[in-house]
């Protein structure tokens, strides 16, 4: 393990790029490594470290990097970030105003104002306008009452005809029962007819209890990119892929700490970090080691990798 005291800090070098690389080759780490671990981009690290700005992404996916890589490295995230907003400050930021300077009204919101009242002036003299023409307008029309008689005289009372009833809605009509798969069908008479289950299909994952062993490599033998922690850091557990399968490593809060589509022979070396778990697509396609030696394959699709390297009951 290093020595704390032969790192560099923050504020080494000319800037926060050349401080990280100081500090990175300190530890002994390639720019790989450091990819590796924080999932960015190598010709992203190296821009970093040349403080090549213009080749990197915009300023907030540059500084979450930043953020990122000074974590990998074991230092401050933030105390980096400050580094480099220090040292190359944004200019867009607006500046604050002067302590002790009044501010004088913005022209503009004056005029704002005038045309609001002015509108409000204008909408209340035409409602004024419109109750007072509507005051002096004359009375509408009205029919006589001798015309209304005679036109109440000519409706006629009689019978009410209706119609047939119209069939009932297509939702309120009630669905066919649901039946489980798999449970028997039981008849108007009281017979029971066994249901016929559906063959597996085809490319489902193997069950691991059905993989022969003694045909599986008693040592790990690197057939691959092998990922996860590096050769200098300490890992008692090794995931191999037999098979082309997936693999995701999760943290104790639940945050995807790592993810990747293994092709046949990549490996993956677990960091001794507390409450890592893996969720593989299928359990059969990955072999365990402990300590380079052969535990099988992993017995669930999701499992906690710190009880792999446990003692075998």
């Amino acid at each position: 393990m290093d020595n704390d005291f032969d790192i560099p800090p923050l504020q080494f070098g000319g800037d926060i790029g050349q401080a990280l690389k100081a500090v990175r080759e300190a530890r002994k780490l390639s720019i790989e490594d450091v990819a590796d671990v924080t999932r960015v981009r190598r010709a992203y690290i190296a821009d970093i470290e040349a403080m090549r700005l213009d080749k990197l992404p915009s300023r907030p996916f540059t500084i979450g990097y930043i953020r990122a890589y000074a974590e990998a490295l074991g230092l401050d995230g933030e105390a980096a970030v400050e580094r480099f907003k220090s040292d190359e400050p944004d200019l867009n930021e607006p500046l604050r105003a002067p302590i002790g300077v009044v501010q004088t009204s913005d022209p503009r919101v004056v005029a704002i104002v005038g045309a609001v009242v002015v509108s409000l002036v204008a909408i209340i003299l035409w409602n004024v306008a419109q109750r007072a023409m509507l005051a002096n307008a004359p009375p509408s029309p009205t029919a006589s009452a001798r015309s209304t008689a005679q036109a109440f005289a000519a409706q006629k009372a009689g019978p009410v005809s209706l119609g047939l009833p119209l069939p009932a809605p297509v939702e309120s009509t009630i669905p066919p029962p649901y039946e489980t798969p798999g449970l028997p069908t039981v008849n108007p008479d009281g017979t029971v007819t066994p249901q016929k289950l559906a063959p597996p299909k085809p490319g489902l994952a193997e069950d691991p209890a059905t993989v022969d062993v003694s045909k599986l490599s008693p040592v790990f033998a690197p057939n691959g990119r092998i990922y996860g922690a590096a050769a200098p850091q300490p890992s008692s557990v090794t995931v191999q892929a037999l098979k082309p399968a997936s693999l995701i490593v999760r943290g104790q809060d639940g945050q995807i700490y790592f993810a990747r589509q293994f092709a046949s022979g990549e490996a993956y070396r677990v960091p001794q970090i507390a409450g890592l778990t893996a969720t593989v697509s299928e359990p059969a396609s990955f072999q365990v080691f402990v300590a380079g030696q052969s535990r099988g394959v992993l017995p669930a699709a999701q499992v906690s990798l710190g009880k792999l390297a446990e003692p075998a009951t």
